[in-house]
């Protein structure tokens, strides 16, 4: 076991990640539900597991983080608390026994590393508008969602020595529809009815499984729900916020299990394995998103799938359907839509009357982009109510089961390395497989979602994303109703001193991000008039200072001719110690900085003995040390020609820096 978490803690890119992960997923001394001796014939690792030779140290694995010096520790967490994943899994059906076993592993070996999951299984299909969910049998759907929830436990029970459980009475929904535009598979009517069922299993390591599959409150007729309404319902019980009583104790005895459940259990990660894989975004060179921060992308996100979807007039939120769009979508013609049309008139019209004693049919399969758009929402909805530490992963099902293949290093296709399974990745660092900010190019192609997986080599890209509740970013002045450009003389300029900026507190941001007391008065005096803009994450956790500079030998005169040489130059960029390798924030200001600032390229010097130029290199297009200065020039832009370097180069030789030790001689 201590070789097993040696190699494994091995593959993080940082010590300070593997401190992390250390201080917060204690790995639990699982007990087996089954005889020991069934345990013991069980080997501990079984050949080609998912954690692959991504293990193995690489340049690539040694990937550089924007770190400057090493974070306080936090304090380890409560050690009798079970940490827990919520998996979705959608289209089981669709999945071959192999991918089906190699989510088994995946799941086995979070388990194995601290963190146990709850599966939902949802075996909604998109392949099909008569698939097996509209079988000729309304109770086709049930044995489905069944059948599948085996196949999930069985390929999670053959995997070391983790088990798992099927739950098919854990969830609930009222008796009636009290309102008609709530729905029949509205998220907001399941929850959570037996606690003590779902909480055992997980104390005891072993991993529930639950269909999509509630019952009504009284007459326990079983009813089909959605995935995300299972996913919200089960996500509200363990972060403390549901208002639902327990049906097995009284009012005092229900407050005090969920109050029990919730002190037990920590959600820290939501999983969603769909066969199309992660948001899909049209404005990224890669065609998905690496990594979504909810408080700044996710109106941006929502509004691109809306877009795709031919929905863009629709400003409602994006939620599972209910009865009213559940008719509109399957259309007049088809036999469901009359049956459900009767049911929903029957109940508008006699509030008072009993759920029909036959069950209703599944919904039907939606578009890609719906199902995008669900997944969107269900991701905001969940972390919106978890901790800020809290994030979401989606991917494939066969990048989940992936046990590291081999694949091309990039760029140039010199070498090779394990391609990392998404799911072990974000445990331990709690960060996407690539970072956001790294330009796709060095990636490789993109590997489709909807076409088959055999198809493609291992050094395509796998579209999964990684998503955080985040932070909001703050750009002075708006990119989008002003577009960064040259000053224009007689015109008023953005300065630090301005009533939206407070300058108190992004110099305390600089000071603590450099380790160095900035020379205020100098600063302001040298950049004021220039700056082109300011980035800020956050509670000023980052920030970035861009200017125009003019090159040497131009004449600053306001013509045509002075303005097109000006260079746009990233003067400062800071993050709060706290914050430096963790939480995304260089990666959201540096993004932010290139796709919306500046997309035509942004130019900057770092001292050649920084321990942040790896992260640099890895960013820029192109690097240069300055001959007898002590600094490297960094740059994005595409289009370089001799000029446009000369006045980088003369720029970056000739800014002086302000600081109020008045160190000249670089460190």
């Amino acid at each position: 076991m201590k070789d097993f978490f040696v190699s494994v803690l091995g593959s993080s890119a940082t010590k300070r990640e593997a401190k992390s992960y250390i201080q917060q997923f204690t790995p639990s001394k699982i007990s087996t539900a089954g005889p020991s001796s069934a345990t013991q014939r069980r080997p501990l690792i079984k050949p080609g597991v998912n954690l692959g030779a991504f293990y193995v140290p690489t340049a690539v694995e040694e990937s550089p983080k924007f770190v400057r010096d090493p974070a306080t520790s936090s304090k380890t967490a409560i050690e009798s608390q079970v940490h827990v994943a919520l998996v979705k899994i959608r289209a089981p059906q669709t999945l071959e026994d192999e991918t089906l076993n190699g989510i088994g592993r995946t799941l086995s070996q979070l388990g194995r590393l601290g963190l146990t999951s709850i599966v939902v299984v949802d075996c909604q299909d998109t392949t099909s508008s008569n698939d097996e969910n509209i079988g000729a049998s309304p109770w086709t759907w049930r044995n489905l969602a069944k059948k599948e929830a085996n196949r999930v436990v069985t390929a999670i029970d053959s995997n070391c020595d983790i088990s798992a459980r099927l739950l098919e009475d854990v969830l609930g929904v009222p008796d009636k529809i009290e309102n008609s535009q709530a729905g029949l598979f509205s998220q907001e009517n399941a929850h959570l009815t037996l606690r003590k069922l779902l909480l055992t299993p997980l104390k005891r390591g072993v991993i529930p499984v639950i269909p999509c599959v509630a019952h009504t409150q009284t007459s326990q007729v079983s009813v089909p729900i959605t995935g995300s309404a299972a996913v919200l319902a089960l996500s509200r019980e363990l972060a403390g916020t549901s208002t639902k009583i327990s049906n097995e104790a009284g009012l005092v005895e229900g407050k005090e299990e969920r109050d029990t459940l919730f002190e037990e259990v920590s959600l820290d990660r939501l999983i969603i394995l769909d066969p199309l894989g992660g948001i899909p975004s049209s404005n990224r060179p890669s065609g998905y998103h690496v990594f979504l921060n909810m408080e700044q992308e996710f109106e941006p996100a929502k509004q691109d799938l809306l877009r795709a979807s031919g929905e863009i007039g629709n400003s409602r939120s994006i939620q599972s359907p209910n009865v009213e769009r559940f008719v509109s979508d399957i259309g007049g013609s088809n036999p469901l839509s009359k049956f459900v049309e009767s049911e929903l008139r029957d109940w508008k019209s006699e509030p008072s009357m009993a759920p029909p004693t036959e069950e209703p049919p599944a919904p039907p399969s939606v578009s890609a982009s719906r199902i995008h758009l669900d997944n969107l929402e269900l991701v905001r909805s969940v972390l919106s109510i978890l901790p800020p530490s809290s994030s979401a992963i989606l991917t494939t099902p066969e990048e989940a089961a992936n046990s590291g293949k081999m694949s091309t290093l990039q760029p140039g296709g010199v070498g090779t390395r394990r391609h990392r399974n998404p799911l072990i990745h974000n445990l331990l660092t709690n960060k996407p497989v690539y970072s956001s900010s790294l330009p796709s190019g060095r990636l490789g192609p993109v590997k489709s979602a909807t076409v088959d997986s055999s198809k493609f080599s291992a050094t395509e890209v796998i579209p999964t994303t990684f998503a955080k509740l985040g932070m909001p970013v703050v750009i002075h002045p708006n990119p989008v109703d002003e577009p960064w450009r040259a000053p224009l003389p007689g015109r008023p300029n953005l300065k630090l001193t301005d009533s939206h900026i407070d300058l108190s507190r992004l110099v305390h941001l600089i000071d603590d991000s450099f380790d160095r007391k900035l020379d205020v008065r100098d600063y302001l005096k040298r950049v004021n008039d220039r700056i082109a803009g300011v980035i800020i994450a956050g509670e000023y956790e980052g920030a970035a200072i861009l200017t125009w500079e003019t090159p040497p030998g131009v004449v600053e005169d306001g013509s045509m001719e002075s303005r097109s040489r000006m260079v746009p130059y990233l003067d400062k960029f800071a993050v709060l110690k706290k914050a430096q390798g963790s939480g995304g924030v260089a990666d959201i200001v540096f993004t932010a900085m290139v796709r919306d600032c500046f997309p035509n390229g942004v130019v900057w010097r770092s001292r050649t003995t920084n321990v942040v130029n790896k992260w640099y290199f890895e960013r820029s297009r192109g690097t240069w040390k300055l001959p007898k200065t002590g600094w490297t020039m960094f740059w994005t832009t595409a289009d370089m020609n001799r000029q446009t370097f000369l006045d980088y180069e003369g720029v970056c030789r000739g800014i002086v820096p302000s600081w109020a030790d008045k160190k000249v001689v670089l460190d």
